[in-house]
């Protein structure tokens, strides 16, 4: 995508809504937060109490797997 005004990023994603974005479909159609409790149990999520770098979303971490699963030749590591 080469910038041909200073809004062209906002108007590409316009047109991609207007034309049935797939994620936004996506997003629409599965309530991901339903899986947050399950995630945070089965990885094994902690309080934060130790310290270091907080932890990934792990909801957001789960819409990049099904992403990726999805876009399996369009998207890397």
């Amino acid at each position: 995508m080469h910038p041909r005004s200073l809004f062209s990023l906002a108007e590409h994603l316009e047109r991609l809504s207007k034309d049935g974005d797939p994620l936004e479909v996506l997003a629409g159609t599965v309530e991901f937060e339903r899986f947050r409790p399950l995630l945070v149990r089965g990885l094994g999520y902690g309080d934060g109490a130790k310290g270091g770098r907080p932890a990934f979303d792990p909801v957001a971490m789960f819409k990049v797997l099904v992403v990726q699963s999805l876009f399996r030749k369009g998207l890397s590591d």
